[in-house]
């Protein structure tokens, strides 16, 4: 049952595009979803525990960057910690300040980071552009996370978030695990590493897009 709002306009229409209903039928509508909201978390919990369960991938190759702290290799990011958080912050070489989308993100670092350092995680940033750059940028943004350039590694390309100029002309590029077309050079991710009991490095999880949300703390 619908009851007559007495509005107009704009307003009646975004009221009546709900439906105004009584308590009872409110409360029996919320149970409905709540069902749903349910079945969402124990289907979360699901995925969570196949994402820990996914085998390791060993990383062989060496990257270097450079960041606050001079040149540094992906092993010395740890920082003593057992687990590594990259996310990669679009920022190409070219472009004079980082994406919007991953500025606002990025606004809830710094808060962020001191909670997973207390649980053995040492979380970085990671970006294509020259140092000098990401750290003009991260003043004026008032950053304080730490912000690295892999600008003279492969990095970014071999975990799938820039593509040549070709790629990107020809509109065709894998990202997020598929042939697509990147749209720009440089694209959104988190990749994630662990060092193993004998020194070894491995990679054990990256996302994109719609998959790096659980960053999104704001």
């Amino acid at each position: 049952m619908v009851l007559s709002t007495g509005l107009t306009g704009k307003e009646d229409m975004m009221e009546m595009s709900h439906g105004i209903v009584s308590a009872e039928e409110w409360q029996e509508a919320r149970k409905r979803l709540l069902a749903q909201e349910k079945e969402f978390t124990r289907l979360r919990d699901t995925l969570s525990r196949q994402r820990r369960e996914l085998p390791w991938e060993l990383v062989s190759k060496t990257y270097r960057f450079d960041g606050p702290d001079g040149e540094q290799s992906l092993p010395e990011l740890f920082d003593g910690r057992s687990q590594l958080v990259v996310y990669h912050f679009m920022f190409a070489p070219e472009w004079d300040a980082g994406c919007p989308h991953c500025s606002h993100w990025a606004d809830s670092f710094d808060h962020a980071i001191v909670h997973l350092n207390h649980r053995d995680v040492t979380m970085v940033v990671v970006s294509r552009a020259p140092y000098e750059k990401l750290r003009a940028y991260e003043r004026r943004m008032g950053w304080h996370f730490k912000w690295l350039s892999s600008g003279r590694s492969d990095f970014n390309f071999d975990y799938g978030v820039s593509f040549t100029r070709d790629q990107v002309a020809a509109k065709r590029a894998i990202y997020n695990y598929v042939e697509q077309d990147p749209g720009v050079s440089d694209r959104e991710g988190i990749s994630v590493f662990v060092r193993g009991g004998d020194g070894s490095l491995l990679h054990t999880y990256s996302a994109y897009a719609r998959g790096i949300d659980m960053l999104n703390v704001d």
